[in-house]
């Protein structure tokens, strides 16, 4: 830190030094330490994962009738999310909406007719 000192006599102020105080010093890391880091970082099971979230989800949605219905698509090889309702069974909303994925579906295989091969 530099503190100004005001001097009456001279017109041009004189700087004091103060010396910085300690930095704390870092330990030292040994060969065990980035392995146990490395441990820590790796995912938990992404399947017990995603099924605590989806019991929480449904938890959430307890409360207007309605749960959530994870669903494969075949030809996309990739699951969907519908929302029903618990009382009639009737899917309210789709995330993406299917009818999307089967365009999605149906322009990729004539795509593939095309073209022989993907980048």
């Amino acid at each position: 830190m530099i503190d100004k000192l005001s001097s009456s006599n001279q017109n041009s102020p004189e700087y004091q030094v103060k010396q910085v105080e300690g930095i704390p010093k870092t330990k030292a890391i040994s060969e065990e330490e980035p392995k146990q880091q490395e441990q820590q970082k790796q995912p938990v099971n992404t399947k017990d994962k995603t099924e605590k979230v989806i019991e929480s989800l449904n938890d959430f949605l307890k409360a207007s009738n309605t749960h959530l219905k994870f669903t494969f698509h075949e030809d996309l090889q990739k699951y969907y999310v519908s929302i029903v309702d618990d009382q009639t069974n009737e899917v309210i909303k789709e995330i993406p909406p299917k009818k999307l994925l089967d365009m999605y579906a149906a322009m990729e295989k004539y795509l593939g007719l095309m073209v022989d091969k993907k980048a």
